[in-house]
């Protein structure tokens, strides 16, 4: 019963190995005719790097990079000062528009409204309502309320 049991496992092992042989030889086939068929394609590829990244370019950009790009030259006077350096001294509201005045620190008082640049981080005055100015740098948005004059 022994002898037959290892014959037979034998048989079947050998039956095996000759099936997977000859599946990785048609297997081999197909795998020569893909890569012939790739070969001839990476002969007529051509790059075009056109929207595509700069693969030398660090992905991560610091941030001295990122203040470089978003800055720019103050065109006004207001542009060249910190929101902090300016005090609102009063608002305007009527059916032209709001407008407000604001004075910096060395007494010189500018009438702003919606629209207008100000502050050295790129801030534009977003809304002006009947109590204070909101001004928006960048993603931050920037709150002047009206104090009562001393």
């Amino acid at each position: 019963m022994r002898g037959s049991f290892r014959a037979g496992s034998l048989v079947f092992f050998l039956s095996l190995c000759v099936f997977f042989a000859t599946g990785a030889i048609g297997a081999q086939g197909a795998v020569d005719t893909q890569a012939e068929g790739e070969e001839e394609q990476l002969k007529n590829y051509v790059y075009d790097p056109t929207g595509k990244t700069d693969p030398f370019k660090p992905f991560i950009i610091t941030e001295e990079e990122m203040a470089a790009k978003k800055k720019r030259k103050p065109r006004t006077y207001l542009e060249t000062l910190d929101i902090s350096q300016l005090d609102l001294i009063a608002i305007i509201v009527g059916p032209r528009g709001n407008f407000a005045m604001v004075r910096d620190a060395k007494g010189l008082g500018f009438v702003i409204r919606k629209g207008t640049p100000i502050g050295i981080n790129g801030g534009v005055v977003k809304r002006i309502t009947e109590k204070e100015v909101i001004i928006q740098e960048g993603h931050k948005e920037i709150s002047k309320k009206l104090s009562s004059l001393r």
